[in-house]
């Protein structure tokens, strides 16, 4: 087990361990040896050991289950907003194929709060999309899209479940995006929300509201339920 006589054991066996994680030999959700095999397995003493899940835990490698022991971790995807970002972008550069799920379509004349937020008037003709976003097949993100009629007219749910929507307001709308706003707050998950993401109702998520502009105009207000066990966001300050 030694490999540097330098360095604590309990750190030495946390960077064992975390290898094996990242390399994929402990998988998400995998159940973790117990404390007595791991002792066993590399020689090292049951308080080592302790140490040594007390501190994955506390940093979020692993979970603990009363009663059933401990756990890897799923992966947390960490999200910059620094810039512009696209969650079908974003999935691709961390490997993972996304995949999009059209729950509801409908065209409807929009709530005084979804006017304001857009600057329509109250009752203006709006697309209301509800997307389900996975990543190999594994919900994350529960959307709710508010799109002005005016500026994407024949737009269909055909066209949603077979192209990004940034694509279609690229390609078949010729909108050109100049600036988002986005705010995040942590919420409890809806049931509806909970079913479709396959957790816990009211278990932690965050919420995130972007509003996304084409010069002087929104074109799009969308509020997103992310997984909290899934996502963080790092914002760069300057």
């Amino acid at each position: 087990m030694i490999k540097d006589p330098r360095l604590p054991l309990y750190f030495q066996l946390m960077d064992t361990l975390l290898e094996k994680i990242e390399l994929g030999e402990l998988k998400e959700y995998e159940k973790l040896p117990s404390e007595r095999e791991l002792c066993e397995l590399y020689n090292v003493s049951r308080t080592t050991v302790r140490q040594t899940m007390q501190s994955l835990e506390r940093d979020g490698y692993i979970y603990k289950v009363h009663g059933k022991g401990s756990f890897v971790s799923p992966k947390i995807y960490n999200q910059s907003l620094v810039q512009f970002y696209s969650f079908t972008d974003e999935m691709k550069k961390a490997g993972k194929k996304p995949s999009t799920k059209i729950l509801f379509f409908e065209q409807i004349h929009c709530e005084d709060n979804i006017a304001k937020k857009m600057n329509l008037p109250e009752n203006s003709d709006v697309h209301k999309v509800t997307r389900l976003r996975l990543a190999d097949d594994e919900p994350m993100l529960y959307e709710t899209s508010y799109l002005p009629v005016s500026r994407f007219k024949n737009l269909t749910k055909n066209q949603l479940e077979n192209k990004p929507m940034y694509e279609i307001f690229r390609e078949s709308y010729k909108v050109t995006i100049t600036r988002a706003t986005e705010t995040f707050k942590a919420v409890s998950t809806r049931s509806i929300e909970a079913e479709y993401l396959q957790i816990i109702e009211n278990t932690p998520s965050l919420m995130l509201e972007r509003t996304t502009y084409e010069h002087d105009s929104i074109i799009e207000y969308t509020a997103s339920i992310a997984r909290g066990d899934k996502f963080s966001y790092t914002v760069e300050l300057k």
